[in-house]
């Protein structure tokens, strides 16, 4: 299960969100990516056509993406290792990811697992003190196309409001044992997400 962990806010929520959903694609890969130094800087050079794109992409000089290419600099520093085989990573493969997500908003869903405060509304009133809780759903396909679409902002709503409402409906509006309905007047708020992983 593809993991992140990060503290506060609704944007850094989203931003969160975002980025378990980009792990998980990498865990649909049918082949590794590039594992050397050199085979990852061609594999960009490739993608983006010039050393300077790539330069700009990893914030190095066109100068340090050629001495990587040609092996004459071999040991980058981590965080532009981590950089190069990020950069890498999120382009590899993009039909395989683009079919695992299509497969996931059609028929599959997906499965995901969070830890975050939420706080509730009900008739008798709001619940002022915001409980932690660590959940793990399965969306089935129309939550999880809801949540690529807000990734993208392609549907016009937040991740963080997607998620939050496939907890209420398929954990505290439901039964888990019976399947019927239960609390349904309970409206759930999610924030500080501080761990989430994803998988589909």
């Amino acid at each position: 299960m593809a993991r992140t962990i990060r503290p506060h806010g609704a944007d850094a929520d989203d931003a969160l969100i975002g980025d378990a959903l980009e792990r998980a694609s990498r865990e649909t890969f049918t082949a590794d990516p590039p594992r050397t130094l050199q085979g990852q800087i061609n594999y960009l050079l490739r993608q983006l056509g010039t050393a300077k794109a790539v330069a700009a992409e990893l914030g190095v000089t066109a100068d340090s993406v050629n001495r990587y290419r040609r092996g004459a600099r071999k040991n980058p520093p981590k965080h532009i290792a981590d950089r190069i085989k990020d950069a890498v990573r999120s382009r590899w493969q993009p039909r395989i990811r683009q079919r695992a997500r299509r497969r996931a908003a059609a028929t599959s869903g997906m499965t995901v697992e969070f830890r975050a405060q939420f706080g509730y509304t009900a008739p008798v009133g709001t619940t002022d003190e915001m409980r932690l809780r660590l959940l793990t759903l399965h969306l089935p396909p129309e939550y999880a196309t809801r949540l690529f679409d807000a990734q993208t902002g392609t549907n016009g709503e937040n991740p963080n409001e997607v998620l939050a409402e496939a907890a209420q409906t398929l954990y505290f509006q439901t039964d888990s044992e019976t399947g019927g309905a239960r609390a349904q007047d309970l409206e759930v708020e999610i924030t500080n997400i501080d761990y989430i992983a994803a998988r589909y």
